[in-house]
């Protein structure tokens, strides 16, 4: 999936798209990004997911969890960390076999359902949800690069929604350039959107590949219902770039009887600031006292971080 021609003519202009503004295109640059998927129960995964459009993907009961978490280090809004938790789909009148959504994901509507994706900004926040739909909210962050792992923790309210760490691989040798496909509820539509990516992937397979931890914020009782087992894989890009598309389609979700709650609206994004500063990392002491009611907290960058991420263990790309 190549990025469309019309991005490439449109680079350079300028947007101002809801009090957010953009260089054309919307583009990031030098951030790392760590990915796993792992094996979850496909029935649950499905009640997840709203409307009758969009399908777990699934081999015999089993469907698939998909975390992607980016550092997002140059970008259009500043630096933010930004932590997807997806699930593997298709979009269309019914399920489509796995063979087939893999080898024609274009017909098929290949992509990930994004079941929660917090950031560290609210310009991120304005933006992502406010424009494309994504189910973007301000969450504690952090993107650790270890020498044996590489790690991000998600907090909210001062407990741990989750954890998840990826073995960091000897090299990153594989040179990936692809486009991935995002589904999102918001407004009561179904919202789609495109991203194309490129970098340099090193990963490994299985037990020991990557691990997650969930913590005890309610948001984590949804996952922990989805009983997700071992590792499939584990990745890690030193460095990707990529590019948003600002194309987006989008259908109303529909149910069976009508709906006795209004879906979350434009209300939520239309007040927030264009803020690039930071909550406080998770599990820190400034992270719980905010939890707690007092002052609230923000940092301009996140300055409470494992020493290893400014300044990693120099290994081959």
């Amino acid at each position: 999936m190549g990025v469309p021609r019309r991005i490439g003519r449109q680079s350079g202009r300028y947007s101002l798209v809801d009090g957010v503004p953009f260089r054309m295109p919307v583009a990031s640059h030098d951030s790392p990004a760590l990915m796993a998927a792992f094996p979850i129960d496909a029935d649950r995964a499905q009640a997840l997911i709203p409307g009758n459009e969009i399908h777990a993907l699934r081999w015999g009961r089993t469907g698939f969890l998909l975390v992607t978490v980016i550092d997002y280090r140059e970008t259009n809004i500043g630096k933010y960390v930004e932590y997807s938790i997806g699930i593997a789909c298709t979009h269309g009148r019914r399920r489509v076999p796995l063979p087939l959504a893999l080898l024609f994901q274009k017909t098929c509507g290949t992509g990930q359902y994004v079941h929660d994706l917090p950031v560290s900004s609210l310009i991120s926040v304005k933006g992502g949800k406010g424009i494309w739909g994504m189910p973007k909210h301000q969450g504690n962050l952090d993107f650790i690069i270890g020498d044996e792992m590489v790690s991000s923790r998600y907090d909210l309210d001062g407990k741990m929604v989750m954890k998840i760490e990826v073995k960091r691989p000897e090299r990153s040798w594989l040179p990936l350039r692809a486009g991935a496909v995002n589904f999102c509820s918001f407004r009561g539509m179904l919202m789609k959107s495109d991203i194309y990516f490129r970098g340099k992937l090193g990963f490994s397979m299985g037990a020991g590949s990557a691990r997650i931890t969930l913590g005890d914020h309610p948001k984590a009782r949804a996952l922990k219902e989805l009983n997700i087992g071992k590792p499939i894989f584990g990745g890690f890009f030193p460095a990707t770039a990529g590019v948003l598309d600002d194309h987006i389609e989008c259908w109303f979700e529909s149910f069976e009887s009508p709906p006795k709650e209004a879906p979350e609206g434009m209300e939520s994004v239309i007040d927030l600031p264009l803020s690039e500063d930071w909550l406080p990392p998770p599990g820190s002491e400034e992270a719980a006292l905010q939890a707690r009611g007092r002052e609230p907290i923000h940092l301009d960058v996140p300055i409470v971080m494992a020493p290893q991420q400014t300044a990693p263990s120099p290994r081959p790309e």
